[in-house]
């Protein structure tokens, strides 16, 4: 298996027939639903606002909300950004000096459906994760049984939690930066003609976080294509399910019993400088994922805080995943952690690489 960043990643249910179909028709076809890591107290200097969208793109979405409230774009804070074809609800928070202009909130598209206050500016990261619901028009009639199965092993072995192609930019423009970044090249041509200036903060964390998603699908493919998804390797690092600590195995028939327990599960590396180091073979098999990518350890060095490194779930259990039969096609519901992708979920069950989906984080 030869590294190429721009590569699908392999499907668990590969042997087992889509449903075909599209998806985002409309805005109400897509909903996406924010569980916040934690409620507002109800006191303090933030308006914490639970708003609705409809068919607006999340940087738009900021950016009307500034200058409807009349505050800076940067005073108003949000978790994490949702899909612009779609029905979205969110919390947003705004400093509490623009409370007397919030009847200026409703109206084009956006709804406020409450308000509270709390004590600090919501950041990224500040949620749980996303509930869908996603109707899939036009699937095949005799799709049944075969999404069935498909959601069948789904729920029962996890679903590798590959990052979705939105994460590596238009025609995979953003990854090819950040790949160029970590080697030291040149940045890549782009269809223009010209070049990316890789001289922005915003892009190169954008670029290299890219990077970072490429060599973790990688990985996560390589244990795939080994039969390694669902085993404990010695001196695999370990996360709690669905969250809290984490460590290296080292007694693995333990370590693997917790895992089919679903106490635990593999952490892929997100590589950086500050990445929780693996151990053995788990480390040897990173080792040579850097190797492959034409990289050594010492090329995460110079980024600063751009590209400290962290680990991710290498699956997830979707033990509310859900289909529907309705007049138009399949409606799915399911709950996503913070950070996976509903368009991984969507091209098990639709078989399709060319889904149209933003990123719901």
């Amino acid at each position: 298996m030869s590294f190429d960043p721009l590569a699908a990643p392999p499907l668990l249910t590969a042997d087992l027939p889509g449903v075909g179909g599209r998806i985002k028709d409309r805005p109400e076809d897509f909903e996406v639903e924010e569980i916040p890591a934690y409620q507002p107290s109800g006191q303090g200097d933030y308006l914490y606002l639970w708003v609705e969208k409809r068919g607006m793109g999340a940087e738009y979405f900021i950016h009307q909300i500034a200058r409807r409230l009349d505050v800076p774009v940067g005073e108003i804070g949000a978790a994490g950004l949702k899909d612009r074809h779609a029905v979205t609800r969110q919390m947003v928070s705004a400093p509490v000096r623009a409370e007397s202009r919030l009847a200026q909130l409703d109206g084009d598209d956006i709804r406020v459906l409450s308000v509270s206050r709390h004590g600090n500016k919501l950041k990224p990261g500040h949620l749980h994760g996303n509930r869908f619901r996603i109707l899939v028009r036009d699937v095949d009639p005799a799709a049944d049984e075969p999404l069935s199965h498909i959601l069948d092993r789904l729920r029962t072995k996890g679903m590798p939690n590959f990052y979705g192609p939105q994460r590596f930019g238009r025609d995979g423009e953003t990854v090819l930066m950040g790949m160029a970044l970590l080697r030291g090249e040149p940045p890549p041509t782009l269809p223009s003609g010209g070049r990316s200036n890789l001289r922005s903060p915003f892009l190169r964390k954008l670029a290299l976080s890219a990077g970072q998603a490429a060599l973790f699908n990688y990985t996560l493919a390589g244990r795939m294509a080994d039969d390694l998804l669902r085993r404990v390797l010695p001196g695999d690092v370990m996360m709690k399910w669905p969250f809290g600590g984490i460590f290296v195995a080292e007694e693995v028939e333990r370590e693997q019993a917790r895992f089919d327990a679903r106490e635990t599960v593999t952490a892929g590396p997100m590589f950086g400088r500050k990445m929780f180091r693996a151990a053995g073979e788990a480390a040897m098999r990173e080792a040579s994922v850097l190797q492959d990518a034409g990289l050594t350890p010492e090329a995460f060095r110079g980024f600063g805080k751009l590209l400290s490194g962290t680990r991710r779930h290498n699956l997830i259990y979707l033990d509310d995943l859900t289909a529907a039969r309705e007049a138009e096609g399949v409606r799915l519901s399911f709950t996503l952690p913070a950070g996976s992708y509903a368009t991984v979920l969507l091209r098990e069950v639709m078989k399709g690489d060319r889904l149209d989906g933003d990123a719901s984080e």
